[in-house]
């Protein structure tokens, strides 16, 4: 999945910056910044060592019965370090909220 997220990093990014605006979740003065900010991590995603994947899924782990771990770190991710960009105004919605957003993004990574 991590691979899958870095090979189609700049239209997922896309898809997730448009979403979370639609959705109402992020209010942003830059959607490209925004949207960047997102690439990154979607093609960074397979760099991140296991104990820091770990830690930074730790708060969010229960969320869902069934979760997909990029939807999971994604989520998280807008929480935590999202919220501390220039162009991010303010982020609505609890972590489930986030969660169904970005989920209804990435799903498409997860194996059949």
């Amino acid at each position: 999945m991590f691979i899958l997220a870095r090979d189609h990093a700049d239209v997922l990014a896309t898809k997730l910056c448009q979403r979370l605006i639609d959705r109402n979740i992020i209010e942003t003065t830059s959607v490209d910044s925004i949207r960047e900010s997102l690439e990154t991590q979607f093609r960074t995603l397979h760099l991140q060592e296991e104990f820091d994947l770990q830690m930074k899924l730790a708060p969010v782990r229960t969320l869902v019965q069934d979760p997909n771990i990029v939807s999971l770190y994604l989520t998280q991710y807008i929480v935590e370090d999202l919220i501390n960009n220039p162009a991010i105004q303010d982020i609505f919605g609890e972590d489930i909220d986030i969660y169904r957003a970005v989920d209804s993004v990435t799903k498409a990574l997860r194996p059949k």
